[in-house]
């Protein structure tokens, strides 16, 4: 018997070690953080993950328009060091010119945004930690999700722990929307998406319930969605 039950423990002991390494996979170099490229990720989970923009992610690696990503390569998840941009001295001088920083990419218009599906909120934005990013609606196994605006599909997986099946949709270069929990996702990546498009069907979220998981984020920073969406 206490063979079986050590054994069991240290079954239990292992998978939660592999269960925490896959949902952490950043570190620090240099004064950095960065993030190693798994197979399947791309520019936009990576984003998604850590709450950063896309384009920012992008300009900090030097990665042109963010689709030169591969298994293995390191990204770093910031821009210079504080160490970094501090004025060094060199051979022959007692000042240096501190690098320039990178400008910052303006802002584009809000899409116009509809609901992504019908039911009432069960959760809402900011009261959960981790999921919290979004709001939680209520509904029944099988309902329609539908593209809360325009866009193009830059995500359509399960590769992202927390969010099931999930959808993520670019509508600009500010804003982004998320639908996860989905039982049948029927877009793939690259798609064009029309705003009231069916994209995927509910699934069931936390306590084993049909719930959509939806956010909108702005620059990568998750917003509350009843600030975009009509009221009804």
């Amino acid at each position: 018997m206490t063979y079986r039950f050590s054994s069991r423990l240290l079954i239990i002991l292992l998978a939660a070690s592999f269960l925490s390494s896959c949902g952490s996979q950043s570190s620090w170099r240099n004064g950095q953080q960065t993030h190693i490229v798994r197979k399947g990720e791309t520019l936009f989970s990576i984003a998604w993950r850590y709450g950063k923009n896309t384009q920012d992610l992008a300009r900090w690696n030097r990665l042109g328009d963010g689709s030169l990503i591969y298994p293995g390569q390191v990204l770093k998840l910031t821009g210079a060091s504080p160490s970094s941009r501090r004025p060094t001295s060199t051979a022959g001088s007692t000042t240096g010119r501190a690098p320039k920083s990178l400008p910052s990419i303006p802002s584009q218009p809000s899409p116009s945004w509809s609901w992504p599906t019908a039911g009432r909120i069960n959760v809402e934005f900011g009261a959960k930690p981790g999921t919290g990013t979004g709001i939680l609606i209520n509904g029944r196994t099988g309902q329609a999700i539908h593209a809360a605006a325009s866009g193009r599909v830059v995500y359509a997986g399960s590769g992202l722990i927390g969010y099931g099946k999930l959808i993520i949709l670019k509508h600009n270069d500010t804003y982004l929307s998320a639908y996860g929990y989905n039982a049948s996702l029927l877009v793939k990546e690259g798609d064009q998406i029309r705003k009231g498009q069916k994209i995927a069907t509910m699934g069931e979220g936390p306590e084993r319930k049909p719930r959509l998981h939806f956010e909108i984020r702005r620059n990568g920073r998750p917003a509350n969605p009843r600030q975009y969406l009509p009221a009804r």
